[in-house]
């Protein structure tokens, strides 16, 4: 972030701070769900749900969210969801059966669904497009730091006290980042006449749904249709490490939890080194290193099974992160050229690809699980990350070529 000057880099480090809560809020719950399972006396493939409640809500309403932060200012919309996020996660640490758990859980996503979309497009007005990605990729990088961290530090809460008291750390954790959020000033926009940060001037007058299925199926289809395909290998995948550690490995939340830790770890690593893979290879490039790089994760895990060790997750973990972070905000940055008028629909959408397709891979794994084992998981997730390679960057190619005419 040497190119930002201090405000636009406090900005970035403020939203990311947002977006971790967000990330950590979903993601503590893969170990946690045996303990879950444990205090609500069903069983552990039940719980599979929990993940899947926050994470369909959470992609589905990014491009709602983004759309009516482009309408009334991102920054005031971040206020109410960043406060709705902390008001659900302290309901579902309270609730007592495993219905009002997944009620509160989609509750929770329906209001965090806005977190990184609106974030994301912020952050493209505050520092403009010459170092759009390399911001986004921090931003992004911070917030899926807490993805991995809130593995461990959920698991060791879990076990040491309750999963009731996880979900209540977190809880606070989100009002620390509105109390943040309310304290940030934003730079001067450089160049006027462009989308304001506090509303959207000269609104499209066309229905939501036309206007997000014209950028969705436009010239950039191939950047959303990728998004898809990320979330549903990168994030089912992730979504089913804690579980298959302790049933595989006899790993507790907290060992599951520390090896999980290495994917934040690598998020913040990608997120830091992206800029300077994309200027060497350019944005494509940067997505096939990320594909290559989750290819790995899934090679790795297949190793696991094979061999019921535990160190080989290690790599998983922290080649799953770095494909992730590595993938996840370039696809954002190219998706905001798809209208630059509506930067915060477009971002939505890729966190409508994204997020539901990890709801999507969560409920699809839960019965490949069930019929093949985990090796079964991890084939299919495999074939999928190779088609994506060898298909989705074919298509980006062929529509950067398009575009650039």
């Amino acid at each position: 972030m040497g190119q930002l000057t201090p405000a636009q880099r406090r900005v970035v480090l403020t939203l990311g701070f947002c977006g971790l809560v967000s990330a950590a809020d979903n993601w503590f719950v893969s170990p946690a769900l045996p303990a879950i399972a444990n205090g609500l006396g069903v069983a552990a493939s039940a719980t599979a749900i929990v993940l899947t409640a926050y994470l369909v809500p959470y992609g589905l309403l990014q491009p709602v969210a983004g759309t009516i932060g482009d309408r009334f200012g991102r920054l005031r919309v971040l206020h109410v969801i960043v406060a709705g996020l902390a008001v659900g996660t302290f309901l579902c640490a309270v609730a007592p059966t495993l219905e009002l758990l997944v009620a509160a859980r989609v509750v929770t996503g329906c209001f965090a669904a806005g977190i990184i979309a609106v974030s994301q497009a912020l952050v493209g007005d505050v520092v403009g497009p010459e170092c759009r990605g390399a911001a986004v990729g921090v931003l992004m990088g911070v917030t899926f730091t807490g993805q991995g961290l809130s593995s461990g530090l959920g698991g060791i809460i879990c076990d040491l006290v309750s999963w009731r008291a996880a979900f209540a750390c977190f809880g606070a954790l989100a009002l620390v980042a509105l109390a943040l959020l309310w304290r940030l000033r934003l730079p001067e926009r450089p160049a006027a006449g462009e989308t304001s940060v506090a509303g959207e001037k000269g609104a499209p007058s066309a229905p939501f749904l036309v206007r997000a299925a014209r950028v969705f199926l436009g010239p950039h289809r191939a950047v959303f249709l990728v998004a898809c395909t990320t979330g549903v290998a990168f994030l089912g995948v992730y979504s089913f490490m804690g579980t298959f550690l302790a049933e595989r490995c006899g790993l507790t939340s907290t060992q599951a939890g520390l090896v999980m830790m290495l994917y934040g770890v690598m998020c913040l690593v990608g997120g830091a080194v992206s800029g300077r893979i994309g200027m060497a290879r350019g944005a494509l490039g940067v997505i096939r290193v990320g594909e290559a790089s989750g290819l790995v994760a899934v090679l790795a895990l297949a190793a696991v099974s094979a061999t019921g060790a535990w160190p080989p997750a290690l790599l998983a973990a922290g080649a799953l992160g770095l494909g992730y972070i590595l993938v996840q905000p370039t696809l954002v940055s190219l998706s905001m050229d798809a209208d630059p008028a509506q930067s915060g629909l477009c971002t939505g959408l890729i966190g409508l690809g994204v997020f539901a397709g990890g709801g999507v891979g969560s409920a699809v794994g839960a019965p490949l699980v069930a019929a093949g084992g985990y090796p079964a998981l991890w084939v299919a997730a495999g074939a999928l990350m190779l088609a994506q390679v060898a298909f989705g960057g074919r298509a980006l190619a062929a529509e950067r070529r398009l575009v650039a005419r």
